[in-house]
């Protein structure tokens, strides 16, 4: 990849890994706190083979971070900057409805807070 496709290229990519609503949720789920894979399933009341194949391409994009604790594995957002985007678009969509929209208060009940939060120590 050279010269301007290939930058677009790769902010595509980026932008891509929130272009699907089980990683939105996922995002949404993990962006203030560390999470077991097992704690995001019950909490998405999804299955773990579906929640698991997101969490490994969004570890793969940088967006997430993961550790490994005996048998559990731990997911936390690597990236602030991912964080800050999701919350900014939903503070515009949220901007842009009726004032007694119940989406719009919905979106706002969600809209993660500025940045993670660091995992805490052990």
């Amino acid at each position: 990849m050279t010269g301007t496709a290939g930058v677009f290229d790769v902010v595509a990519a980026y932008f891509s890994v929130l272009s699907e609503p089980m990683r939105l949720r996922i995002m949404h789920s993990i962006c203030e706190e560390e999470k077991s894979v097992s704690r995001i399933v019950a909490e998405l009341g999804a299955n773990q083979t579906n929640v698991s194949r997101h969490l490994n391409l969004m570890h793969r994009s940088g967006v997430l971070a993961r550790r490994k604790a005996g048998s559990q594995v731990y997911y936390r957002a690597a990236d602030a900057a991912m964080v800050d985007v999701c919350r900014s678009v939903c503070d515009r969509i949220a901007s842009q409805m009726d004032e007694s929209a119940p989406l719009r208060h919905e979106l706002r009940r969600l809209m993660p807070r500025r940045g993670p939060r660091r995992p805490k120590a052990r």
